[in-house]
């Protein structure tokens, strides 16, 4: 069993990764919106510096401005529109007959109690996302320290050591996933991160693994104390997955919130720009750059915004759903294989 691999932690999973993955899942993104703009007006300004096509020449003598930042109408308008209808196709998913609503209602409530049956603390789950996965975690904790400790009773010295390390491995999950859940509230993305952080899908295989290899040596306590263990991870993937597709649909209305929030001030930009730039605003030059240098690219990192918006948006989504393509038993991402193989 892998350290690196089963602990299900993304950070440590992640290796050099690490990072990255910071950027695409835990960065503000507003935040990350504003550096990528920043990046953008920086690099436009920065070129005028090389000596290049006199900016304010090729609006002087070809009205530049006008063909940079017409475009930019139509698309930002276009843009938008494809976005937020895509948004409601998405949610529309959400509407249905009171027939329909009525059975997703009762589903929702036979899942809680299969859950609940198999929580020996528990009566009642929370109705929180942060807190229902705090308490199957905490559940998926207890029954490894349960396994433990009926291994630990009458099995023979391989057994106990293979039980230890497993029960190590998950103990130690679940105790950095429950700390960071604490403080969770759905709609940031916090309880969607410690969703992911804990690795189910290995322990189901591991757990698994420990009993083909040695069920025939284990007392039926401890047999029965390992199905309860699978029984609960396997709560866990749908659990999850309902989650996460209530985040996507959170995270949709966001995004075409925050596209109708930036597009009226870009359109507003451009519209001000083509009207009223020429070659003869803002003469002189600040920090040595032309200041109409300054003027356009800040026009056209304001013609851009809804687009990074959007892009900054889609690639948390885009990586969630990547590393979430399976549920179940089966693992995509890289593991110990050769391990696995023999």
């Amino acid at each position: 069993m892998s350290d690196s691999d089963s602990s299900g932690v993304l950070g440590q999973r992640a290796g050099v990764g690490g990072p990255r993955l910071w950027v695409l899942l835990r960065l503000n993104r507003w935040l990350f919106t504003a550096a990528v703009l920043v990046t953008v007006f920086a690099i436009l300004v920065g070129a005028s510096l090389f000596g290049l096509a006199p900016h304010r020449v090729l609006v002087e003598q070809h009205n530049a401005t006008f063909w940079i930042f017409s475009g930019f109408i139509g698309a930002i308008i276009t843009g938008t529109s494809i976005v937020v209808t895509i948004n409601q196709l998405v949610l529309s998913q959400e509407l249905g007959a009171v027939g329909d609503q009525r059975e997703r209602m009762q589903e929702a409530m036979d899942f809680r109690h299969d859950i609940e049956d198999s929580l020996e603390h528990e009566d009642v789950s929370p109705p929180e996302p942060a807190a229902f996965l705090y308490e199957l975690v905490d559940g998926v904790e207890e029954e490894a320290n349960d396994l433990e400790r009926t291994v630990s009773e009458d099995h023979g010295d391989e057994i106990q050591e293979k039980v230890a390390d497993y029960v190590d491995d998950a103990v130690e999950n679940a105790q950095v996933v429950k700390e960071d859940l604490e403080d969770a509230q759905f709609g940031t993305f916090d309880v969607i991160w410690n969703a992911l952080n804990f690795n189910y899908s290995r322990k189901i295989y591991d757990a698994r693994k420990l009993r083909a290899d040695h069920g025939d040596d284990l007392s039926e306590e401890a047999d029965d104390e390992l199905d309860e263990m699978i029984q609960l991870l396997k709560f866990f993937g749908p659990a999850r997955e309902h989650f996460k597709t209530l985040y996507f649909q959170w995270e949709l209305i966001n995004l075409s919130r925050a596209l109708l929030y930036v597009s009226v001030p870009a359109l507003t930009a451009m519209a001000l720009l083509m009207m009223y730039i020429d070659g003869t605003a803002l003469l002189g030059t600040f920090l040595g750059i032309d200041n109409l240098v300054w003027l356009t690219s800040a026009g056209f990192v304001i013609g851009i915004a809804p687009f990074v918006v959007f892009i900054v948006y889609i690639l948390r989504i885009a990586t969630v759903a990547k590393r979430t393509l399976a549920m179940g038993p089966f693992i995509l991402r890289e593991s110990e294989r050769d391990e696995d193989l023999g």
